[in-house]
């Protein structure tokens, strides 16, 4: 029970990272925030998403070049160009690594406001700081597994943030409805998105990328976005208007 209450906890925890501070905040800017609490969501992503931290910067410019190319062949995981998941995901990495290392040259439209704090960084991404937070899942999961077969589990905590990225670049790019007739083949997930947060409504999202709530239609419920407003409320955000 305890391992099953972590899988759960750590699945929505850093899936709110992943859509409130990169993808919303980080890529679209949604709306603003001081940079004290620009670096407490850096700490509370990197504490969220573990071994599978995922970089504000890289992940912002990425998914930023994503709408600008969907489903073209500059579409850093675009599924028509990789005959299966598992190399649309290795061709993410590798544009991922290389705008995190800035390899490349990379056009001020990706880049423009997009947080960066390289300090932190050069711990949080890491491979030393990676290796840490695997270990601590391997003992975590010693101490509370009652049986081998909950081992099996163990990979999906090693790799949340990437993971979380499959699910929406692949599946809600092939599957789903549509609300909305756009360029590329975006779809969303499930008419109630319990599951991503929010970020099934994938459609919704490439007609509006400005939108804070992914919801559209009465019945999609978009749970990020109570918390987004809460956050509005205390003044620790300013959401922006559309």
């Amino acid at each position: 029970m305890i391992i099953l209450i972590f899988i759960i906890a750590h699945w929505y925890f850093s899936l709110f990272s992943q859509t409130f501070f990169l993808h919303r905040y980080a890529a679209h800017k949604m709306f603003d925030m001081s940079k004290f609490w620009e670096k407490m969501f850096y700490i509370f992503t990197y504490i969220t998403q573990g071994s599978s931290y995922l970089s504000p910067y890289a992940y912002g410019v990425m998914h930023r070049k994503h709408h600008a190319y969907a489903d073209t062949e500059k579409d850093p995981h675009s599924p028509k160009y990789d005959k299966n998941l598992f190399l649309m995901m290795w061709r993410t990495k590798n544009e991922y690594l290389d705008i995190f290392y800035k390899k490349n040259k990379i056009e001020e439209q990706f880049t423009k406001d997009v947080p960066e704090w390289k300090s932190f960084e050069k711990i949080a991404h890491s491979y030393v700081s990676r290796l840490l937070w695997g270990l601590a899942y391997v003992f975590f999961y010693i101490y509370f597994a009652h049986a081998w077969w909950v081992f099996l589990f163990l990979p999906m905590n090693f790799l949340m943030g990437p993971l979380h990225g499959a699910v929406i670049n692949w599946f809600a790019h092939k599957y789903g409805y549509r609300n909305y007739s756009v360029s590329d083949t975006s779809m969303n997930l499930l008419p109630f998105d319990f599951l991503m947060f929010g970020e099934g409504y994938h459609n919704n999202h490439h007609k509006n990328s400005k939108r804070a709530n992914f919801g559209v239609k009465w019945y999609e419920l978009d749970p990020a976005y109570p918390i987004i407003k809460l956050l509005g409320f205390m003044k620790i955000i300013r959401l922006k208007k559309v």
